[in-house]
């Protein structure tokens, strides 16, 4: 096996790679709204390797839409919190330049970033009307596989 060699990041690569998500967070929004929106529905999808946020009108037509990947957190940091965070903190921007008032939260999975990014959400000031949680149950449906002997 070997020793395993941890290669430690200096404070100017950690500062640049701050500013790099930073700098993708603000990004600027590529589709413009022709109509005035009131209200609008944000669906947070996490699982334990990545954060989706997408945002969509009342019908359900998508506006925009984050990951952590696409701030640029690569490998395992696009699961953790603050990955979920910052897309949170994405969406957010994007949702006072487009001037929408009221929001309905979807949350689906049970990844780290759930509960981070609503709370993100709810403190970048959007007015939240409804949280629902929309993550699959299994009411004893499939049969699981075989158990593995060795």
């Amino acid at each position: 096996m070997g020793k395993k060699r941890i290669v430690a990041k200096t404070e100017e690569e950690l500062i640049k790679e701050k500013e790099k998500v930073e700098q993708a967070v603000k990004k600027e929004i590529k589709k413009e709204v022709s109509f005035r929106l009131e209200k609008g529905k944000i669906f947070i999808s996490s699982t334990y390797n990545n954060t989706l946020i997408s945002l969509t009108d009342e019908k359900g037509n998508v506006l925009t839409q984050r990951s952590s990947g696409s701030i640029g957190f690569r490998g395992t940091k696009k699961g953790t919190a603050y990955a979920a965070s910052q897309v949170a903190n994405a969406i957010g921007f994007i949702c006072k330049k487009l001037k929408i008032k009221e929001f309905e939260v979807y949350i689906k999975g049970i990844g780290a970033g759930r509960e981070s990014a609503l709370r993100t959400l709810a403190n970048q000031g959007l007015d939240i009307v409804l949280i629902k949680d929309t993550t699959p149950i299994p009411h004893n449906g499939c049969r699981p596989p075989k158990v593995r002997r060795v």
